[in-house]
């Protein structure tokens, strides 16, 4: 990670991958119709089933973590983050918006 070794790029990526290990483990629960009441829906969870979405965008979250304090990353992160929904997606968009900030501060 650039920008130095603590601080706010160090809490983006803790926030970036946990929130894609959620994002994949209820992408599985929902795979297996273990439906998960989340205060937050998918956004695109009515057209392509939302088990296997948020699982895929939970593995490219989880990927993209290590990368977050740079500038393209953070913005992709964003946008998994507000695509996959659910805790998971708002833990990998607050890491993105936190990755993000890191790079200008």
């Amino acid at each position: 990670m650039r920008g130095g070794k603590g601080g706010l790029p160090r809490l983006a990526y803790i926030l970036a991958i946990v929130g894609g290990i959620v994002m994949v483990i209820l992408g599985v629960l929902g795979m297996l119709s273990f439906a998960v009441m989340m205060p937050f829906a998918s956004p695109i969870g009515g057209f392509f089933g939302s088990g296997i979405v948020t699982m895929i965008l939970g593995i490219v979250a989880i990927v993209l973590s290590k990368r977050v304090s740079e500038l393209l990353w953070a913005v992709v992160l964003i946008v998994i983050g507000f695509l996959g929904g659910g805790i998971g997606g708002l833990l990998v968009l607050i890491g993105g918006i936190l990755g993000l900030l890191s790079r200008f501060i």
